[in-house]
């Protein structure tokens, strides 16, 4: 499954090496979260969100398969 998150990234052109130190979480637990294998934290869904200067939601990066 191609989350948001990742496709949001790879548009960016954003590593997930940069993603990653910028809003603090390990690459392991990132790619996961990408991957829709681990759901993000609130609090970690925000400074996804905010790192990408909310295009895209806290909810898209929580709930993947639920976007339309």
């Amino acid at each position: 499954m191609l989350t948001p998150l990742r496709r949001l990234r790879e548009q960016q052109k954003v590593t997930i090496n940069e993603l990653s130190q910028a809003v603090g979480i390990d690459v392991g637990n990132l790619s996961r979260i990408e991957r829709g294998l681990q759901r993000a934290s609130l609090e970690r869904a925000q400074r996804i969100a905010d790192f990408f200067s909310k295009k895209i939601s806290v909810m898209e990066i929580i709930y993947p398969e639920h976007r339309q």
